[in-house]
């Protein structure tokens, strides 16, 4: 078995009395593509925002590799190797998305010495490199904010990658997606993190593309993980479907 690239041990989060993490363990493994599903209000997102420091644990652990990153500032987290795309897409929407996916390159060598030479050779051509990989060479001088949903999504995963992190967080990838889209976006995107060999973790709603991708899937229930393992066989629980997959 793989290593863990990411460790959670013990989380625990209330709001309001109400458990948003309920002594919550688990693994992400090198090189795996693992997925997340739950019902809305079940924790899933609470739990991606303790491990990228939106979030502090009333208690508990997080640890990427050997190195607790509890309750340190997203910034920090990001530079020690976690990058997040998001639900809605963060752009510069006034910006070409060649500047969007330089400006990340910069933030990862360190913003202000970046932006002084933001334009030089080897920005360019890395944020090149980056957009070939998900097909949007050919959008590299449209401004970000013209864009389509399903290419906003892949932008947004592109500014994530540019960070160059260990494990790449992915909340929700095809919401906002048309069914016809959602399957070229998650080939491309799976395309894109094996050439880079990128373990990553995503939230998902859709069974089909939870089935079709993940190497595993965690089943998430009021705060607590309820269920985990192979996709096919973790949808077949009676307990999964009549709690988690008849509602998201």
């Amino acid at each position: 078995m793989n290593k863990p690239v990411l460790r959670a041990e013990g989380l625990e989060l209330s709001f309001s009395g109400v458990k948003a993490a309920d002594n919550v363990n688990l693994e992400v493994r090198e090189g795996e593509f693992l997925a997340i599903i739950g019902s809305n209000g079940s924790g899933k997102t609470t739990f991606l925002n303790m491990c990228t420091g939106y979030l502090r644990p009333e208690s508990g652990k997080v640890y990427l590799g050997d190195a607790a990153i509890t309750g340190m500032a997203p910034r920090r987290i990001a530079r020690r190797g976690i990058a997040r795309a998001f639900q809605i897409p963060q752009l510069f929407t006034d910006q070409t998305l060649l500047t969007n996916v330089m400006l990340a390159i910069a933030s990862r060598r360190g913003i202000f010495q970046g932006l002084r030479r933001l334009d030089r050779t080897a920005y360019i051509d890395e944020a090149h490199e980056l957009l070939a990989l998900f097909s949007l060479e050919d959008h590299a001088e449209t401004i970000a904010g013209t864009l389509p949903e399903g290419l906003r999504k892949l932008a947004d995963i592109t500014l994530a990658l540019a960070l160059n992190p260990r494990l790449l967080l992915l909340d929700e990838p095809t919401s906002g997606v048309s069914a016809l889209e959602r399957f070229t976006l998650m080939e491309k995107l799976m395309a894109a993190l094996k050439a880079r060999q990128m373990t990553a973790l995503f939230v998902e709603h859709d069974m089909e593309i939870v089935t079709r991708y993940a190497d595993r899937v965690v089943v998430w229930d009021a705060g607590r993980i309820i269920a985990e393992g192979d996709p096919k066989q973790v949808l077949r629980d009676p307990q999964v479907i009549e709690r988690v997959v008849g509602a998201v």
